[in-house]
C-alpha cells in the first residue's frame, strides 16, 4: 500500500468514525454522553482510530445473531477469558466502522455470510491491556450487530479459545454485563 493509499484510508476511516457517531441516535442519556466522549477523543487525536493511539483507540465489534434471532454466537477471548462479542482493532485498509466490525466477525466467526446492520446498536467503553501486560488503553468500541445466514456454519479462529451459540437468556456465566446489555439491545432490535 502506498503512503498516499494509506493517508486516504486513514482519513476515511476517521471522517466514517466522525461521521457515523456524529449522526447516531443514541437510545438513551448515558450513551449520548459516550457517543460525545467519542466524538472528543476524535476530535483530540486525528489518528484515534488506530491501536498506535495508545492513550486510547476506537474499535469495532458486531454481536453476531442466528437467523432465527434467538441465539448470539460468542467467542472466548484469550487474554480475557471471558466470552464476548466478535470484534477488535481497526486496520489500515478499514474504510468504515461498519466495515471493520463486519471484518472482524468474519474473521473470528468463519462465517462469511453475514448481514451487518449499517448503524451501530451501542457503544461501550472499557480499560485493557494493550500492547503488552503493563500498558492500559481504552478501547471506545463501536457495536454493530450482525445476522447470519440460515445454513451458517461457524468455525473456531486462531483469536479464540472457543465459539458457540447461547441462547439470549441463556449466556454463559463468564461474560460481562456489557454483553449481556448487547444482547439484550440487539433483542430488542431484532424483534
Amino acid at each position: 500500500m502506498t503512503s498516499s493509499a494509506t493517508t486516504t484510508s486513514s482519513a476515511s476511516l476517521y471522517d466514517d468514525a466522525r461521521r457515523v457517531l456524529a449522526n447516531w441516535r443514541a437510545p438513551d442519556a448515558a450513551q449520548a454522553r459516550l457517543r460525545d466522549a467519542y466524538l472528543a477523543h476524535l476530535d483530540t487525536f486525528a489518528d484515534g482510530v488506530w491501536r498506535s493511539r495508545t492513550e486510547g483507540h476506537i474499535t469495532a465489534s458486531a454481536l453476531v445473531v442466528d437467523p432465527s434471532r434467538r441465539r448470539v454466537l460468542l467467542t472466548l477471548h484469550p487474554k480475557v477469558g471471558l466470552w464476548l462479542q466478535t470484534g477488535g482493532h481497526c486496520e489500515e485498509a478499514d474504510a468504515t466502522l461498519a466495515g471493520a466490525a463486519l471484518r472482524e466477525a468474519v474473521e473470528e466467526s468463519g462465517i462469511a455470510d453475514l448481514t451487518l446492520r449499517p448503524e451501530p446498536v451501542w457503544l461501550d467503553r472499557h480499560d485493557v491491556r494493550c500492547g503488552g501486560p503493563d500498558r492500559w488503553s481504552v478501547h471506545y468500541d463501536v457495536e454493530f450487530v450482525a445476522v447470519a445466514a440460515p445454513d451458517a456454519t461457524a468455525h473456531i479462529s486462531e483469536e479464540s479459545l472457543d465459539l458457540r451459540w447461547f441462547d439470549y437468556d441463556a449466556l454463559p456465566g463468564k461474560t460481562d454485563d456489557a454483553v449481556r446489555t448487547l444482547v439484550r439491545r440487539a433483542a430488542a432490535l431484532l424483534g
